[in-house]
């Protein structure tokens, strides 16, 4: 019974071997240059304006979670998008089509309410802020 794993240990002794050489071949062959840059936190060839925890625009994660919506839709239609043709074959194929479409719809309804509260809208119109003149108080645009 143990001999039938002999295989799966033979990958595993080799992949980890294959780590183990890369390894030792890179210290050897790579250059040693010390240096003052080298030992900073963030290395790239550019000298640090600035420090690392900065304001970042709010935008920007919700077009990622957009992003992440519609990336989840395609890993759920895969498995049906698989299974379409013996469906069809068996006369399930509509059911297989409404559900796909049902399940983009809902989606897209999610789109066109994210684009109508104008959360894809890169560049915004700045609100002006209330200012007392001779008049008084303006109101906000």
């Amino acid at each position: 019974m143990f001999f039938e794993f002999g295989g799966v240990l033979a990958f595993f002794a080799i992949g980890i071997g294959f780590i183990l050489v890369s390894l030792l071949v890179g210290i050897l062959l790579r250059p040693r240059r010390p240096e003052k840059n080298k030992g900073m936190g963030y290395e790239c060839g550019e000298v640090q304006t600035n420090e690392a925890w900065f304001n970042f625009n709010p935008r920007f994660y919700i077009v990622a979670l957009i992003f992440l919506i519609f990336d989840v839709e395609l890993a759920f239609m895969y498995p049906v998008a698989t299974v379409f043709r013996r469906w069809v074959d068996e006369g399930r194929g509509g059911t297989a089509l409404l559900e796909i479409f049902a399940f983009a719809g809902i989606l897209v309804l999610g789109l066109a309410y994210v684009a109508v509260k104008g959360d894809l809208e890169w560049v915004r119109k700045l609100r002006k802020e209330p200012t007392a003149g001779p008049e008084g108080p303006r109101e906000l645009l």
